[in-house]
């Protein structure tokens, strides 16, 4: 695809076939593992896309308000909105500028977006900015050392768009940029330990809760959940070595989600 074929439409599609739906469900659990409770807390999905996170916190019985920079993504979820008959406020943004007063909201999530913005690090002061004291951000990324970004990467090299100018994290790189914006990480998870082939997803899929907070090498997903410092750190979580040189910016890219669909 092009970076004008990375559409609801494709989402769609990615999401209808079997390894779609498989990825899915591993990464939404993991994700709102680490979110915890939702009920009558306000959550807001920064890049947002479609709206398959802000309608789950939503379901959960969240306040719930997804962001996305793309008017095309935000009438797709607005779509879903309707057709789920779940409430969420939409709004037009970007992850560096978020509309949004200070301390706003309970928990932010974040899937997928750092490896597109062009400025990670502001886009992640910009999350802790319009959190409650007590709250916390979730992000969850394609971990750099994965079957999946190396496919992601070759997508890349042979002219895709989108996967071209794509950064790929490890876990302690994330708790750099979460540092750097004055949160520490509390929890995490590892999920996608199975190749982009549906029939190992498949069989593969019922061990992911526990290899979750294994962090084993090889998962393709990492989700870490970050609070404000002045709580009780993960010291017990292996980040890995210290991220040299984290400076948020990756090659380029729009500030919003993209499935692992995107070539």
């Amino acid at each position: 695809m092009t970076d004008l074929e990375v559409t609801p439409e494709a989402y769609a599609r990615w999401r209808a076939t079997t390894l779609g739906a498989i990825t899915e469900r591993v990464e939404v659990r993991a994700v709102f593992d680490l979110a915890g409770p939702l009920e009558g807390r306000r959550v807001l999905d920064v890049g947002t896309g479609d709206g398959s996170y802000a309608l789950e916190a939503a379901a959960r019985g969240a306040s719930a308000t997804g962001l996305d920079a793309e008017r095309a993504m935000l009438d797709a979820a607005r779509a879903r909105s309707s057709a789920r008959g779940v409430s969420v406020r939409l709004e037009q943004g970007r992850a560096e500028a978020l509309p949004f007063d200070d301390g706003s909201f309970d928990v932010v999530l974040a899937v997928t977006v750092l490896c597109f913005v062009p400025d990670a690090a502001r886009a992640v002061a910009e999350m802790a900015r319009v959190l409650t004291p007590d709250g916390r951000v979730v992000l969850g990324e394609l971990s750099r050392m994965s079957v999946w970004a190396a496919e992601r990467r070759l997508r890349g090299w042979l002219g895709a768009g989108a996967w071209r100018r794509a950064r790929f994290w490890s876990r302690s790189e994330l708790a750099a940029l979460l540092g750097a914006a004055g949160l520490h990480v509390v929890d995490a998870r590892s999920a996608v330990y199975f190749p982009p082939i549906a029939a190992l997803g498949r069989a593969a899929e019922p061990l992911e809760s526990v290899l979750a907070r294994v962090h084993a090498p090889g998962a393709a997903f990492l989700a870490v959940a970050a609070a404000r410092r002045g709580g009780h750190a993960l010291d017990h979580l292996d980040l890995g070595p210290p991220a040299d040189g984290v400076t948020g910016s990756s090659a380029g890219g729009r500030p919003r989600r993209a499935r692992k669909d995107a070539s």
